[in-house]
């Protein structure tokens, strides 16, 4: 693993290595560009950790790995983009209904579709959080620099163990390939299964541990043998699934705030977010709401700042965070909402943001 100091790191890299440090001995994936290098790294990496590494057939069987070995007690991740992404959505609701901790890495590009294959955008922000049919919850990071992908990936681990739930790692194209100095820590706070005990979320008890499991997709009770006829036990499961994440917002939700008392907040994430420093910089009527937990959005922060407020979304989508913004910023008394729509692999600039000032 990497030893504590400096280093001059690719994104893709750093997820994998940061991966590595937060325990991941397990690594299933499908090459998919922009993606493609985490995976071949990690297809280095994960003998020289005493790992396992394996390339699936598809998207499909690489989420399918992972939530097996998973479910042996192995801390286990894979990488994807768009179309993949959208392959593994099934199996992302498999995972929220069986409380399997997983960690996906989901490098956005340009769609719908094939789309554009090589070029950054956001426009996977809504199927991070809805991808899948029912009702259930994600948890998704968004980061914003090559430094905050390997931060946030390792803290992916530590969340998917503490809620048993699949945890997303949002990156983009720009961040996947962009080379940027990083700081690796004296010491890292790795949270492994069990270890802490949060209300609403059972134990993990892996096979092979002495216990006999029952693991289902099904409506099942708390001993997991299906149950897919009472309205009760289906009401209490799914409830809790998602209460679990829902009423721990406040603990899961991070974000930066920069200026909270400026009469226009900027509300962006990912890439994207890095327009907003030199306006803000140079303005202190202009505050930034920079989401680094996109989902459960972080209503017990945005709450605090956005009362009386004109709020401005800066992402790179035509439908996508702004929907969610304006819906909670007017639940708290948000005055004025609009939204700068990048598309097309153009990364948002100040001059996108000082034209609607």
């Amino acid at each position: 693993m990497l030893t504590p100091g400096r280093y001059f790191l690719a994104g893709n890299i750093a997820a994998a290595e940061a991966a590595l440090i937060a325990g991941c001995r397990f690594y299933a994936g499908y090459p998919i560009t922009p993606s493609s290098e985490l995976m071949e790294h990690m297809a280095k990496r994960m003998p020289e950790e005493n790992g396992v590494f394996i390339q699936m057939e598809d998207e499909l069987s690489a989420i399918s790995a992972i939530i097996g070995a998973a479910w042996t007690g192995k801390k286990a991740m894979t990488a994807t983009s768009g179309p993949g992404f959208s392959l593994m959505q099934e199996n992302i609701g498999y995972a929220a209904m069986t409380e399997t901790p997983i960690v996906i890495v989901d490098v956005m590009r340009g769609g719908p579709s094939t789309g554009q294959p090589t070029i950054v955008a956001q426009g996977d922000v809504l199927q991070s959080r809805f991808g899948s049919h029912g009702d259930y919850e994600t948890i998704v990071l968004a980061p914003n620099s090559v430094q905050e992908l390997f931060d946030l990936t390792i803290r992916a681990f530590n969340l998917a163990s503490i809620f048993r739930n699949p945890v997303i790692v949002l990156s983009d194209a720009e961040l996947a390939h962009m080379v940027e100095k990083i700081e690796v820590a004296q010491k890292y706070d790795i949270v492994e299964f069990n270890q802490v005990e949060v209300d609403l979320v059972p134990s993990f008890v892996p096979l092979g541990y002495g216990f006999k499991v029952a693991v289902t997709g099904l409506t099942h009770n708390f001993k997991g043998y299906p149950i897919t006829n009472d309205v009760k036990v289906h009401r209490e499961l799914v409830t809790r699934l998602v209460d679990k994440i829902i009423k721990n917002e406040p603990t899961i939700s991070d974000v930066e705030i920069i200026n909270p008392e400026a009469e226009t907040i900027i509300v962006s994430y990912g890439i994207s977010s890095r327009a907003a420093y030199p306006i803000i910089k140079d303005n202190k009527d202009v505050g930034l709401f920079r989401p680094r937990t996109l989902w459960p959005f972080p209503e017990s922060k945005f709450k605090e700042i956005v009362k009386g407020k004109r709020v401005i979304i800066l992402e790179m989508n035509l439908r996508g965070y702004a929907i969610e913004v304006e819906r909670v910023g007017r639940k708290y008394g948000g005055k004025d909402f609009e939204t700068i729509h990048i598309i097309g692999g153009e990364v948002p600039k100040p001059s996108h943001i000082e034209e609607v000032l």
